[in-house]
Order: structure tokens, then sequence, then C-alpha cells
């Protein structure tokens, strides 16, 4: 047998918040929508789906970043610098650039609104 991640899912307390957040930072486009409950977004190769958490959980806070155990990483082609910039300029949480020994990319983490961690990956020539 052989499996293929093709979507994540991530719980949100509003849907619209992350979808424009997505949206507008990082291209990804709609392809399915049930406003505010539903929210699946292009990735490329696979699809991010934004899904309202349920009654039960509304009155529960978003997560903060410290106990999260999920990063979604995006390949960026642009400069990674620029675009952490950028992204600090709109009021997004972003972490300092850094580097690896041996791992030819620079990346930077950061918070969306709901305080999911994402990190940019910029491939080095």
């Amino acid at each position: 047998m052989t499996a293929a991640l093709n979507r994540v899912i991530i719980f949100a307390h509003d849907v619209q918040l992350l979808k424009v957040f997505y949206c507008a930072h990082f291209g990804l486009t709609v392809t399915e929508e049930t406003e505010n409950e539903w929210v699946v977004l292009k990735t490329g190769g696979m699809e991010l789906a934004l899904h309202r958490v349920g009654r039960q959980y509304a009155a529960v806070p978003p997560h903060q970043a410290e106990t999260s155990n999920i990063k979604l990483v995006f390949t960026i082609d642009a400069n990674i610098h620029r675009f952490r910039e950028q992204l600090i300029a709109a009021g997004t949480t972003m972490r300092a650039a850094t580097t690896f020994a041996g791992v030819n990319a620079i990346f930077c983490d950061g918070n969306d609104p709901e305080g999911n961690v994402f990190q940019l990956q910029q491939l080095l020539a």
C-alpha cells in the first residue's frame, strides 16, 4: 500500500481571517468554500484546508506557538529577508532568518493570525 498526503486541515476560530492571510501573503487560491466554515486553498502540490472549530471549542483561545507541534513550510522564490520584512510590516510575528551547516537554504519562522507556526524556506543556488 502507498499513501499520499494531499491535504492538511487547520482548525480555526476565524476561517476568513486565515483565508485572507494565506491568500494575500502566499498567493494561495481558493478552490472550495463554505463561508465562515470551510475553505480549501491550493498550495501547489497539495491543499491547505481551513475548518472552523466546533462549538465546544469556540470559547477556547487559539493555541500559542509554544504549544503547536505542526509547522507549515513554504519554499519561496523571493528574497527571504525582504519577504520577512513585508510580513512584519503587515503585523505578522516573525523570528530571525537562520541557516544550518550543510543545508543550502535560509529559514525563517513566523506565526499566522491564530498562532499557527509557518516557515519560509529560500533555497540557495
